[in-house]
């Protein structure tokens, strides 16, 4: 009997002391694994940047033109000689001599619309970098933004 009286006045256990519910945030897991993620990123973000070899992708989408007009191209192609040489350029399908370019561009941009500005620049492979940045320059003091157009190569 004095086990039994011993065990039930103890009040049963757990049952009347309770823990009292605690307020406060344990952060020490969360910065832990914040400074984890941190030391990831900071390793990995060097390899994710690589200058070198570069594969862009095709693109499709965009927005189709609105007027009816075929969008003004500027092709360049080399035809011999080293850079600053002998390049020919067509605006559309028309030879054009370099030294008619700027004011037939200029005359062309007076007469479309802000939405129309755009000349596509399309270079030959063999074109040298400074005669494609001159055109480009002739292009932006017309008044046109420019597009250069490259052809991705074909994987195989």
């Amino acid at each position: 009997m004095a086990m039994n009286m011993a065990s039930s006045s103890g009040g049963g256990g757990r049952r009347g002391r309770r823990k009292p519910v605690m307020a406060e945030i344990n952060v020490t897991p969360m910065v832990d694994v914040m400074l984890v993620l941190l030391i990831i990123f900071m390793v990995a973000a060097p390899l994710m940047t690589s200058t070198i070899d570069i594969d862009l992708p095709v693109a499709s989408g965009g927005k189709s033109l609105a007027s009816n007009q075929p969008p003004l191209t500027l092709s360049v192609k080399r035809t011999g000689g080293s850079c600053n040489s002998n390049v020919e350029l067509y605006l559309g399908d028309t030879l054009i001599s370099a030294a008619d370019l700027p004011p037939k561009i200029k005359a062309i941009r007076g007469t479309r619309s802000d939405a129309e500005s755009v000349v596509y620049l399309r270079g030959d492979k063999d074109v040298c970098y400074t005669d494609m940045m001159k055109l480009l320059g002739t292009i932006r003091t017309a008044g046109f933004k420019a597009n250069i157009v490259i052809i991705p190569e074909q994987g195989g």
